[in-house]
């Protein structure tokens, strides 16, 4: 036999995966440069779930923009409607009512958990940990009761308001939710018992999507991707809103930036933001939800019905839109994937004359090629899980 097998000739096969494959979920296509089974390149194409968020706020009142923001993250669309309004109250230069701040707080930390709940389920299924899907997605099943009780809806809530909230929480809310944590709980242990150090699950996910600290920091990236490389960087915490300051959390982080460390981080913060609401319910002041300013929050109906001034600013809100004042800002919140930020400019009207977000899905799907070069085929899907990639946000 002639020549070195070692030098047998080979090709460099082009595969496309995606956009119609179940992985992707029909949202994004990756062109894979194949060497056998090693990944040498990936050229990573978005867009397919764009709707032309930024311009369609452009086009609607201030108001009407939050069931537009419920679309963005829509596995944690609560977070999406908090950032949106603490951005135009900003602008207005108002402060929400404490209740309000804390029933903001409490609701974005339950969809953070059911963000974590999915994607952790999600990425256990695509290995194969069928039962450990099953569970987490159970558990989510039972927060999202209570998140329905609440807003009256599952996923596209628009439950948030400029200047409050829709209205007030029900009662024996704080009942329901610690019900609904002890049953959580309970399942996250079960499901550390099946997969935590599960040889299989481990196998596939330690060492494999690493992204150094230096390269995570140059792409931008944020939320448990950035986390687990070692950096401690939060919104909540290196820039505290509403009442994060008020409130005892710790905010979990890796060492080797791989699948297995932002495993890891997600289901470490599901117990983080189960403290913060707990916390919430017990130091929660009684008052209003909303502000009392009839340029800003629409007025109760029975001012509507039977006074003209509350008809009157209905009526301007309503088809005027609120004045914001001219001027420009940014704010960021902590979404379930990193930062989330919001870039508003008014021209003192009462519609947005730019907005602009910053997507963390976006930022982190920017980086994908280098998480997954040099590793195989099968790690694509779980690189990919781990990035929690919600197309919405990804594409706006």
């Amino acid at each position: 036999m002639k020549g070195d097998p070692k030098e047998l000739p080979h090709d460099i096969m082009e595969l496309q995966m995606g956009p119609s494959h179940p992985a992707t979920h029909g949202t994004i296509k990756f062109d894979l440069k194949l060497e056998g089974e090693k990944v040498l390149d990936c050229d990573v194409e978005v867009g397919y779930l764009h709707r032309g968020f930024d311009k369609m706020c452009e086009q609607a009142t201030w108001t009407q923009v939050i069931p537009y923001t419920d679309r963005l993250n829509y596995v944690s669309p609560l977070i999406n409607n908090v950032g949106y309004a603490l951005a135009v109250e900003k602008l207005l230069g108002v402060e929400t009512p404490p209740r309000c701040q804390f029933i903001r707080v409490i609701m974005s930390e339950l969809s953070r958990i059911t963000d974590h709940l999915t994607c952790c389920g999600m990425a256990a299924s695509e290995l194969g940990a069928i039962t450990v899907g099953f569970y987490l997605i159970e558990a989510r099943e039972i927060l999202m009761r209570i998140v329905e009780e609440v807003t009256g809806a599952r996923l596209t809530i628009s439950y948030t308001r400029v200047g409050g909230v829709k209205h007030d929480l029900p009662q024996g809310f704080a009942e329901q939710v610690a019900t609904a944590f002890e049953k959580t709980r309970k399942i996250l242990a079960d499901c550390d018992r099946l997969l935590s150090r599960n040889r299989i699950f481990i196998d596939r996910m330690s060492g494999v999507g690493v992204i150094s600290r230096e390269s995570a920091l140059a792409y931008g990236l944020t939320g448990p991707i950035l986390r687990s490389t070692g950096v401690d960087y939060d919104v909540r915490k290196a820039q505290p809103y509403l009442v994060y300051d008020q409130l005892d959390f710790e905010v979990p982080h890796g060492a080797k930036g791989d699948n297995y460390d932002r495993f890891i981080c997600r289901i470490l913060e599901i117990e983080q933001s189960m403290r913060i609401v707990e916390q919430g319910l017990k130091k929660i002041p009684f008052g209003p939800v909303s502000l009392e300013d009839p340029r800003v929050v629409l007025p109760e109906k029975e001012k509507v019905y039977n006074s003209i001034e509350g008809l009157m600013h209905h009526f301007k809100i309503i088809m005027e839109g609120i004045q914001v004042p001219a001027g420009e800002v940014y704010l960021a919140v902590e979404g379930g994937n990193g930062e989330l930020g919001f870039y508003i400019v008014s021209d003192g009207g009462g519609r947005p004359y730019r907005v602009r977000v910053r997507p963390p899905c976006f930022i982190a799907m920017s980086a994908f090629h280098e998480m997954i070069k040099g590793y195989m085929v099968a790690d694509i899907v779980p690189t990919f899980g781990m990035i929690n990639m919600i197309g919405g946000e990804c594409d706006r």
